[in-house]
């Protein structure tokens, strides 16, 4: 299980999260909601110490994370894909692939599976990355994450700007990692992509966490949803 205690962190003089408390277990998809600026994505850098922490603590399964360099925390088994994909443009989808894969010394039977979820992936091995579309692009930068074979997978909008098809795409991978156990944290700004994936949905207000409920409890127009994301 991964748990945040009493996270705080910012950038510079600005403080953004504020004492955030969460955790999350294998096989659940525990969704952060909120509205722009609480502090969803800067949660998920300061959990990959992307965002050094200034307080609290980040422990997967026990094992203190917070206060390792950033690039140590991958090799715990936490896979990161941030809002903006950011992939290596200049690099084939083979290389991309390959980079994630070092992180933790896969080799050719991760890079097997991984691509068995993304079939399209395996026709366009030798594409330029930044010559994919979107949505090409949005499942090379999970399939990345996924080459580390992590225990817990934080995405960070993965479904923005993408058409309809692409959404369903990332939705069933989402899905077939919860049932293979990987722990899943995820930012979402739609209600509606929210529901079909969280088994919980944290609402984040101002760097806090300020109410956690069971996804299948709650309707699209539920009174959390107009308090805490505004639609």
């Amino acid at each position: 299980m991964l748990e945040v205690a009493g996270l705080d962190a910012g950038y510079g003089n600005v403080q953004v999260l504020h004492g955030l408390d969460l955790a999350v277990a294998g096989g659940e998809v525990l969704c952060l909601m909120g509205r722009n600026g609480a502090g969803k994505s800067t949660a998920l850098k300061a959990i990959m110490g992307l965002v050094p922490p200034a307080g609290g603590a980040v422990r997967l399964d026990g094992v203190r994370l917070d206060g390792l360099p950033a690039h140590e925390i991958p090799r715990h088994g936490l896979g990161y894909v941030p809002q903006g994909r950011r992939l290596f443009a200049e690099l084939t989808v083979a290389e991309n692939l390959e980079i994630g894969l070092m992180a933790r010394g896969h080799g050719a039977p991760t890079r097997e599976r991984v691509l068995g979820l993304f079939p399209r992936l395996r026709e366009r091995l030798g594409q330029v990355s930044g010559t994919l579309s979107g949505g090409e692009q949005q499942m090379l930068a999970i399939a990345r994450a996924l080459c580390l074979e992590p225990r817990v997978l934080l995405l960070d909008e993965p479904t923005e700007g993408l058409q309809p098809s692409m959404i369903t795409l990332i939705r069933d991978t989402i899905l077939a990692l919860k049932a293979s156990g990987v722990a899943t944290i995820l930012v979402e700004q739609r209600v509606d992509a929210a529901l079909a994936l969280a088994d919980r949905i944290a609402f984040v207000v101002t760097g806090r966490i300020a109410e956690t409920l069971p996804a299948a409890g709650l309707a699209p127009e539920a009174p959390a949803f107009r308090a805490h994301v505004g639609v």
